[in-house]
């Protein structure tokens, strides 16, 4: 009987070790990439221009589905529900917004998520039309001069554009109207001038302010943008380091995916990173570089978590 029990037991840990995904072979097959907005937003291009080379790296297919919906809580919880084999992977640029935002999420933002690795900061940029405003100054004072009376253009609630204007205006002292759409009509209506301004990541406006369609008063980063360098920054502008909103664009796995898994798709997504086409691509949309392990990113993260929550109550956003 003791032999029988030590076989069956050695069997159980003989099929539990090969039932254990292995990061030396991972991944085995097809790997779904959930970016919980729609196409085209920064985050997606971000993730699309990083996936492809990663792909080619492994000898995989990653596939991007847009799952937008609730602030990207819909897409999230796909990725805190999925098996934690590395087989599905969340990229987000506004988890913690959504987190500071929902008081009810039917995941834990920290406990049910492994943030694996940064692909970069893409710095928000104070934008409006051209003719409009000529300085951050002169947007700040028509608003003290019309408090409430000004509104701003996002492509929703939550989103990075919500709270850099959030952020903008708590540290302005300002108080603005908020106009989310839910698709490209905010870009639209801000190069028209139906809205005032809008704080987008730079991602989505380089276009358009290269073309001279929108105006940039200012960007949100402690430096100016390598892609925006003419224009200054907030602090620059005349307000507080407070007024940035750091915006990052980042990849997370479910928790309990092994520890090697994790290892493994950061240092290809590093590798990634480091290819000059990549490096090329990402420079053109004003994406700059945050290098970090995966144990700076997990501090990185709970900080920011802890930093949204402190903005919806210093702004007094209602939460949902």
């Amino acid at each position: 009987m003791k032999i029988a029990r030590q076989v069956g037991l050695g069997a159980a840990i003989a099929l539990a070790a090969f039932g254990q995904p292995s990061a030396q072979d991972w991944p085995t097959r097809g790997v779904t990439v959930v970016v919980p907005i729609p196409a085209g937003v920064a985050s997606d291009i971000i993730a699309r221009v990083v996936f492809e080379q990663v792909g080619k790296q492994v000898g995989q297919s990653f596939v991007i589905e847009n799952r937008p919906g609730a602030g990207g809580t819909i897409g999230a919880n796909t990725v805190a529900m999925a098996a934690p084999d590395g087989h599905t992977i969340l990229v987000y640029g506004s988890i913690a917004a959504a987190n500071a935002l929902y008081a009810r999420l039917p995941y834990d933002t920290v406990a049910d998520f492994t943030p694996v690795v940064p692909f970069g900061e893409t710095p928000l940029v104070v934008v409006t039309a051209v003719g409009r405003y000529n300085t951050l100054a002169e947007l700040i004072a028509a608003a003290k001069a019309k408090p409430g009376e000004l509104n701003y253009s996002t492509v929703g609630i939550g989103s990075a554009a919500h709270f850099g204007a959030v952020r903008l205006a708590v540290s302005a002292g300002i108080t603005a109207q908020h106009i989310p759409f839910k698709g490209p009509e905010w870009l639209a209506d801000t190069i028209a001038g139906r809205v005032d301004f809008s704080v987008p990541p730079v991602t989505t406006v380089i276009g358009p302010i290269r073309d001279g369609k929108l105006k940039a008063l200012a960007v949100g980063a402690a430096k100016r943008a390598a892609s925006l360098p003419d224009v200054p920054t907030l602090i620059e502008a005349g307000l507080r380091a407070d007024a940035i909103y750091p915006f990052y664009t980042g990849a997370y796995l479910p928790a309990k995916t092994p520890r090697a898994i994790v290892d493994k798709l950061h240092d290809e997504v590093v590798n990634a990173l480091a290819s000059p086409s990549v490096q090329e691509r990402l420079a053109k949309i004003g994406v700059e570089k945050l290098p970090m392990t995966v144990a700076e990113f997990d501090r990185f993260f709970k900080n920011d978590v802890a930093t949204n929550l402190e903005l919806v109550k210093a702004a007094n956003i209602p939460r949902q």
